[in-house]
């Protein structure tokens, strides 16, 4: 040990450089020349700085090193003083019935289903990210006679949209094609994705979810089979490589749980992993896609829920040439360190939310898939469970939480709450919120009714910071998004306009209007 301290400092930091971001915690507390070594490096500390924030660095390295830790460190602490007031307000005219979503890039995306017409249009465009404004009228989506539009996924991260139509209420086909043309992808493997014709007639063509990230699309679909009870419907998921082939050999299927009228839910985790939420977690390995997936896991629910998964803001880099141009000078989630937040469907009078760790998903070993894993081995000390007796806006990125909170009994008005998970986030506070470590427990239920629950206590470790500089209108309030650096509130206006407000964490940019068209 001597002569390992008696190495000259830059020495020992560079060897310190190899170690997991914890370890080169550990080694500060271990005597006052590491902890003398750490304190000098800028080096170490971003490492420590981009693990605690459960991050990957994307970061241009002509920037010094000091520069970026004292950037991220800032960032971080901006999340825990947020001035709630828009930076820019963007008037958004469309139809009821669409369906919003902001995607990667601070871009905002509709489908509207009744009239088949949709949009695409940047919010608060960066120089170094791809930005791509197109509006689509009826019958643009897709061309192919006698067909009708299921669903729509859009990428903009790598100039991709994929639209699922069938034709003649019979065969179901994916348009791959590009956001800012009407070409095919020049990175796909065909124009249109082609479905296994296994019960091509027995699938239900209302009920269809079409997901992406990276060179994985999937579709997922319930049977429509007569001859079928509703406690006997069954559910299917394809998923392609869309760079490699038009075809798929990656299919899944299985009982739809607890009478749904809807197919399964599924999420991507990272590249090679797709989580496959059923009454039951089911962790399958998409790596191989010339074979079925390959189950890796099972994680065992604590009682039989059917859940939905939060959609993500994916701002995972996955390699595409677009996607790490636009992340050039960033930080992306950590696909093994992240949250992912499942809600408890049909649950009239409460809301009831599962916040987990994704690294359960990662942390396996080689017999995992022999035998399905209890809830009580994996579920308490990953998982932090909250139930509210209203209604709450919520949304999920990286290790952050944003929900809504009602001001009063009369839930008339509304403000926000952000609760971050991420390890550093007691550090980055700096004396702002609340730490949460303590173990805390909630009833949860499956019926509308509350009659069949069970009490579960959970104690995923968070920091909990409330914005009350603001309320917002509940009854017009519609839904609330966050990713790495802003928020974003769509309010349902008297007219035909509604409004999308943008929040900046940390920003210089002066506030105003942005046009849609």
């Amino acid at each position: 040990m001597k002569r390992f301290l008696s190495l000259a400092e830059e020495l020992l930091s560079y060897i310190l450089s190899f170690l997991p971001y914890r370890d080169i915690l550990r080694c500060t507390s271990v005597c006052r020349t590491l902890r003398q070594t750490y304190l000098s490096s800028s080096e170490l500390q971003y490492i420590v700085e981009i693990g605690g924030q459960r991050l990957i660095s994307n970061t241009d390295h002509s920037i010094p090193i000091s520069k970026r830790l004292q950037l991220l460190r800032d960032r971080a602490h901006a999340w825990f003083k947020v001035d709630t007031h828009p930076l820019k307000i963007v008037p958004i005219t469309r139809s009821r019935g669409s369906r919003d979503k902001i995607v990667a890039g601070g871009h905002f995306c509709f489908w509207n289903p009744p009239r088949d017409t949709a949009m695409i249009f940047p919010v608060l465009s960066k120089p170094s990210q791809q930005s791509i404004r197109r509006n689509w009228l009826p019958g643009t989506l897709c061309s192919a006679p006698h067909s009708h539009n299921l669903d729509v996924f859009m990428d903009p991260a790598q100039n991709l949209i994929a639209v699922a139509y069938a034709v003649d209420h019979k065969t179901v086909y994916i348009n791959l094609g590009t956001l800012d043309g009407d070409g095919v992808h020049p990175q796909a493997a065909g124009e249109k994705l082609f479905l296994s014709d296994d019960l091509e007639n027995s699938f239900d063509m209302t009920f269809v979810r079409l997901k992406g990230f990276g060179r994985h699309i999937a579709l997922s679909r319930r049977s429509n089979d007569e001859n079928r009870t509703s406690l006997d419907k069954v559910w299917q998921l394809q998923i392609w490589d869309w760079k490699y082939s038009t075809t798929c050999s990656s299919i899944l299927s299985g009982a739809i749980p607890n009478g749904s009228v809807d197919p399964v839910d599924f999420c991507f985790l990272g590249n090679n992993r797709l989580l496959v939420i059923t009454d039951n977690l089911n962790l399958y390995s998409i790596e191989d896609m010339s074979q079925p997936p390959e189950l890796l896991a099972c994680f065992l629910m604590p009682i039989p829920l059917k859940l939905w998964c939060l959609p993500l803001i994916d701002d995972i880099g996955y390699g595409s040439q677009l996607h790490m141009q636009a992340q050039a000078t960033t930080c992306t989630s950590d696909p093994i360190h992240r949250l992912i937040c499942l809600t408890v469907a049909f649950t009239q009078f409460s809301t009831q939310i599962f916040i987990i760790s994704t690294r359960i998903f990662f942390d396996l070993n080689e017999t995992a898939a022999a035998i399905p894993i209890p809830w009580q081995h994996w579920g308490p000390s990953n998982t932090r469970i909250f139930r509210y007796p209203f209604h709450v806006k919520i949304h999920i990125n990286g290790n952050r939480v944003l929900h809504t909170l009602p001001v009063d009994m009369r839930d008339s008005q509304l403000i926000l709450q952000l609760l971050d998970f991420s390890p550093l986030a007691v550090t980055n506070r700096r004396g702002l919120g609340r730490v949460v470590k303590e173990p805390s427990t909630a009833y949860i239920t499956a019926d509308t009714f509350d009659k069949f629950g069970e009490s579960l206590t959970t104690s995923l470790p968070y920091v909990q910071v409330v914005f009350s500089n603001r309320k917002f209108d509940s009854s017009r309030l519609r839904v609330v998004w966050i990713d790495k650096d802003r928020i974003y509130m769509l309010t349902r206006l008297p007219s035909s306009i509604d409004r999308l407000e943008v929040i900046d964490i940390q920003s210089d940019l002066q506030s105003g209007v942005v046009s849609t068209s």
